[in-house]
């Protein structure tokens, strides 16, 4: 390009614009270092800053880094000895990481692998009271439990007192005693209780006794000497007060001699239980039969019924022991001794039936005593036995 007429025209011009152009880039440059800081400027702490999360969150250890722990431990008794086989048991939270673990035999215990925090262990063997004890297991930590000693346990005994048989059958006898008809005929050998407590030989011997010696016996006695001697019977005695007095220790006897063998020896002997037991439930036919069965039957000392060789002997011997004393012309031969057993079989069915549907409702008990309940199974009823020679 050729400028003829301008050149130093030309020259300005470009110089000024050229001077231009380097100060629009130097300011540009100077605004965008001031924006800008260097990299080796120092950079602010964080720590510093208002509102930095380091102030706001606490700094907490990575789960991945805790480290599983181990708890050990020794369980003695009071005297020091070791305890093999004592159950422990550890307990956390979650419920997942219990677990249970027995002692060895020189008493220690060791929980393995076992995450850090709060545990609970529970000690118990048999014998011995349960112990329990709580600590913190750390991170990594093998905690050492105190020595644990296992205090016995104190006795719990559970103890059910019953009665001895004897002193049930006791009660129940004098509870008999105090049973008479109207309240004052005896009524000694009748249980209301259908699973009444066997007699022993003593207590067999003594309701005989109390029989015997009632002073209602003597009186009933002293009425049968009286008939007998107004009928002239066992002329052999004669009359007046001798005869009477005669008649009236036979009758005696014989009531005392059938009492003792028929209700006292022979059951003593055989184990049969002399007294009649009312059922008192059922239909009328059932009792019917149950009364004259009676009469034959009876119950053993095992609770079992069998024939009543006590009562049949008894009769039998009653009215042979009878002859000893009776007048030589008055003695029974044996056809009519058995006659006297026959009747006498008859008569006590004859009283059972009595027994089950009407004596009951006539018996009264001494004062101070509650009166009888078909339902009461400490009531009892008796009759005397009739002798044989009547």
């Amino acid at each position: 390009m050729v400028f003829p007429r301008y050149p130093s025209l030309v020259l300005r011009v470009g110089l000024i614009a050229l001077s231009c152009g380097f100060s629009v880039a130097a300011q540009t440059q100077s605004q965008q270092s001031a924006a800008i800081p260097p990299s080796d400027s120092p950079q602010p702490d964080p720590s510093k800053i208002e509102g930095s999360s380091s102030e706001k969150l606490p700094s907490t250890p990575d789960s991945a880094q805790l480290q599983l722990g181990v708890i050990n431990g020794t369980v003695v008794d009071q005297t020091g000895a070791a305890v093999a086989g004592a159950e422990v048991k550890l307990t956390r939270e979650p419920p997942f990481q219990n677990r249970t673990v027995p002692t060895a035999e020189d008493g220690q215990f060791s929980l393995l692998n076992i995450e850090p925090g709060p545990f609970d262990l529970t000690i118990s063997s048999p014998g011995f009271a349960t112990q329990t004890f709580s600590g913190i297991l750390r991170s990594g930590e093998t905690y050492a439990v105190p020595r644990i000693a296992l205090i016995v346990a104190a006795a719990s005994t559970e103890m059910r007192v019953t009665p001895a048989t004897v002193d049930v059958a006791q009660d129940e006898i004098k509870v008999e005693e105090q049973q008479r008809v109207f309240g004052v005929i005896p009524n000694f050998y009748v249980s209301y209780v259908a699973n009444a407590a066997p007699l022993t030989s003593k207590q067999k011997f003594q309701l005989a006794w109390k029989t015997s010696i009632d002073p209602v016996s003597f009186g009933v006695n002293a009425i049968v000497a009286g008939v007998e001697q107004a009928q002239d019977n066992f002329g052999g005695y004669g009359q007046g007060a001798k005869g009477y007095a005669e008649r009236y220790g036979a009758a005696y006897g014989n009531f005392v001699i059938g009492t003792y063998i028929g209700s006292a020896i022979l059951p003593s002997i055989l184990k049969q239980d002399p007294r009649y037991f009312y059922k008192g439930t059922g239909t009328k036919r059932s009792r019917i039969l149950n009364a004259l069965a009676q009469s034959v039957i009876c119950k053993g000392d095992n609770g079992h019924w069998q024939a009543n060789y006590s009562g049949l002997i008894g009769g039998l011997a009653a009215s042979g022991i009878s002859n000893v004393y009776y007048a030589p012309k008055d003695r029974d031969g044996v056809g009519f001794t058995f006659e006297n057993a026959l009747i006498g079989i008859g008569t006590t069915a004859v009283t059972n039936l009595l027994q089950e549907f009407v004596i009951r409702k006539w018996t009264q008990s001494r004062p101070g005593r509650q009166a009888s309940k078909p339902a009461d199974p400490v009531s009892r009823l008796s009759l005397a036995p009739i002798h044989a020679g009547d």
